[in-house]
């Protein structure tokens, strides 16, 4: 039955107090949209209307799981976050709706032998945002978030690493999903580097195969601090290559706010007070800043005016141990120590 008698039977069946017939039009319902590949959709239909009016009802949409080899490989996320949540520049943001609005109307740009971009390089320091960006694009897709697992993936024998990746994106091929590779110079390194063996060069060859043959319902995220270690023949797979700068002053006023509103607690301090203070930090430092504030603050219950213990927390976080940068004066202070 098409989409649109559905729905029109769905509100017939709504207003003729008939609770059977309404589980049966709306489980035919969630059934036409897991027909289309819209899971998370599908899903989330379910727990809005199946579980709130008919608590007996058995779930129509079960959660698909890879095979027990391929679960292994990745973990996959029903996302939490959408995009109106992020502090991103206006270009950005710009970019990433377009992106969403192609995966969209993908049909349409079938129709004039056009595909939807489906592939996104994020790069930038740790810390800005890049998994969190591509959590908001599957949230706004509607998407499963796929996320590799390194540590079970690459292998120690020969030619395991690129056919376990092969298992993961077969998988991946079977739904409309976001694929997300963080930290993806790990497979994606400079082949013409002497110092890697043959195998990683065999791996980022495969890598870049079954890029190629991925189709554009599966949109392919990967995230990497640094980007001038991938292979030249990466770049060119990805439609979309976005940096995620330290956030500006602006920004971190932006994200400080609404770190407040959430937790609903008040700082003590103007936003931007506190963004001219923490100006330089990342996104992920700004948040364990703020978060450390009001964990602090609920324990004195002082979450109506944290004055005192933001200003605390200013004087602890600039004493707060940083990562060495000069490697020549961390030597000599261990010489010196000696």
């Amino acid at each position: 039955m098409a989409q649109a008698d559905l729905l029109v039977d769905l509100l017939k069946t709504a207003t003729s107090g008939d609770p059977l017939a309404l589980r049966k039009v709306a489980e035919e319902l969630i059934q036409e949209e897991k027909s289309k590949g819209h899971r998370i959709l599908a899903e989330r239909m379910t727990k809005a209307i199946l579980s709130n009016v008919f608590p007996t009802a058995r779930p129509t949409a079960a959660k698909m799981n890879g095979s027990s080899t391929n679960k292994e490989l990745f973990y996959e996320i029903t996302p939490e976050r959408n995009l109106g949540s992020l502090v991103l520049p206006e270009k950005i943001k710009i970019q990433v709706q377009e992106l969403i609005e192609e995966q969209h109307r993908a049909e349409l740009l079938h129709a004039h032998n056009l595909s939807a971009r489906s592939r996104l390089l994020l790069a930038g320091p740790p810390g800005n945002g890049k998994t969190t960006l591509a959590e908001a694009l599957a949230f706004e897709l509607m998407y499963p978030l796929i996320v590799i697992r390194y540590e079970t993936l690459v292998g120690s024998y020969l030619g395991e690493t690129s056919s376990r990746l092969k298992s993961v994106l077969d998988y991946a091929r079977t739904q409309r999903c976001v694929l997300f590779f963080d930290e993806f110079e790990t497979l994606g390194k400079e082949r013409g580097d002497t110092h890697e063996t043959g195998e990683i060069k065999r791996v980022v060859s495969s890598l870049l195969l079954q890029l190629d043959d991925m189709p554009d319902y599966v949109v392919v995220v990967a995230a990497s601090n640094h980007p001038e270690l991938l292979d030249k023949a990466v770049w060119r797979r990805f439609q979309l290559r976005i940096e995620l700068p330290t956030p500006t002053r602006e920004q971190l006023t932006q994200y400080i706010t609404s770190i407040g509103q959430r937790c609903n607690v008040n700082l003590g301090y103007e936003p931007a007070t506190l963004a001219k203070h923490l100006l330089g930090l990342n996104f992920a430092e700004t948040e364990e800043f703020c978060l450390g504030v009001v964990r602090r603050a609920v324990l004195d219950m002082k979450t109506e005016n944290a004055q005192q213990v933001t200003k605390l927390k200013l004087e602890q976080w600039k004493g707060r141990l940083k990562p060495t940068t000069d490697k020549s004066k961390a030597i000599a202070k261990d010489g010196a120590d000696c």
